[in-house]
């Protein structure tokens, strides 16, 4: 029996899964003039948003889960009447802006709207338990690895793994006082790389055991870990044990790999270290894989990151085909031992590809899927 993907969706700046990924392949960005806060305030001028600007609708995040939610339970075909199903969202902001806008505006705030049980409840019934996750930037490849392993312990006949977050006032705040000039764009791997842009959206797989020969998309490993190094900085080794958690839970070797996609923030101190780690996991395969990221596409989507990253890894592998890392032009150094795609697409018949989401406090997560080509 193997892991599969049976379901899956995702809202971005650029769409939903579709759309997003032929965004990619054309190099488009979603980045817009930032809206719903003051840029003079929050030295932020910039925002991947996926709803108009002109309006704040309330609960956004919720809004964008329970569509995912919804089209990936359709295509699984889920049943809340007859499964156990579990559903487990990554966040890292959960519904903060909520209780922004109540201390800024006065708005009412709905205790029980500020996690994600209703919304889900709301558009899967039956769902037997909603579990919110709130784990920093891996956190949605965190709720992979644990309904990976409901899942394997057979508590659960099905699990909705997910990531939703919408900007805050705070964490734009908090981005725009890490340097003396905000930045403009995210240029993962770039050498002129000015930092981190946040991004909107939500993403949502179903995961279910299923004989090896009905799996198209198999979810081969998930691997974390957390090193405590350092509130923002990334630690190598803390990197690398994921990684190595990964591939021994996966029962594949680097040389298994043909794609990566990459964490790729833009930031002067995550760029360089997960380049150093990626060239030392690689170096003594013949032909390492190709790379890309897609924060400078999307925007950095916090929880959500590392889903989105993994369905943008699943659609080039079924077609064949790797977006280019968008605003990347001039790679860092580090970079150069890396296959980069850069300016256009690339094609590929790889197979399985390594998915990377690092958070903050040194809480990561490295996800191997497998796609087959012969069904």
């Amino acid at each position: 029996m193997a892991l599969a993907i049976t379901g899956s969706a995702m809202r971005t700046a650029l769409g939903g899964t579709a759309e997003t990924f032929t965004a990619l392949l054309a190099g488009k960005s979603g980045r817009r003039p930032l809206g719903y806060v003051n840029p003079d305030q929050v030295n932020v001028r910039y925002g991947y948003h996926v709803d108009a600007v002109e309006e704040e609708r309330p609960y956004r995040a919720s809004a964008w889960l329970a569509e995912c939610v919804a089209e990936a339970a359709r295509q699984a075909g889920l049943d809340g009447a007859r499964e156990r199903i579990v559903v487990i969202v990554g966040t890292g902001l959960r519904e903060l802006r909520a209780v922004e806008r109540w201390r800024a505006d006065g708005l009412p705030v709905e205790p029980h709207a500020l996690h994600f049980a209703g919304a889900v409840r709301d558009t899967l019934p039956g769902v037997t338990e909603v579990v919110t996750v709130s784990n920093a930037c891996s956190a949605s490849s965190h709720a992979l690895a644990l309904a990976a392993d409901l899942i394997r312990l057979d508590e659960a006949d099905a699990v909705v793994a997910c990531g939703a977050d919408a900007m805050t006032e705070s964490m734009l705040a908090m981005i725009g006082r890490v340097g003396d000039e905000s930045s403009d764009a995210v240029r993962p791997f770039d050498a002129d790389r000015r930092g981190v842009l946040l991004g909107d959206g939500a993403a949502a797989v179903v995961l279910r055991s299923v004989p090896d020969s009905e799996a198209e998309v198999r979810l081969r490993g998930v691997g974390m870990s957390c090193d405590a190094y350092h509130e923002t900085a990334p630690d190598p080794e803390g990197l690398r044990a994921a990684m190595a958690d990964a591939y021994q839970r996966a029962g594949l070797r680097p040389a298994d790999v043909g794609l990566v996609l990459a964490h790729g923030t833009g930031t002067a101190l995550n760029d360089p270290t997960e380049a150093r780690v990626l060239a030392g996991l690689f170096a003594d395969v013949r032909r390492p894989p190709l790379v890309t990221a897609i924060k400078g596409a999307i925007g950095h989507t916090s929880g959500s990151a590392g889903l989105m990253s993994l369905l943008v890894a699943v659609e080039a592998l079924r077609h064949g085909t790797v977006p280019p890392v968008t605003g990347l032009r001039m790679p860092i150094a580090e970079a150069a031992p890396l296959d980069l795609v850069i300016g256009r697409p690339a094609r590929t018949g790889a197979h399985v590809a390594q998915v990377n989401a690092f958070g903050f406090g040194g809480v990561n997560a490295v996800c191997l899927v497998e796609v087959r080509h012969d069904r």
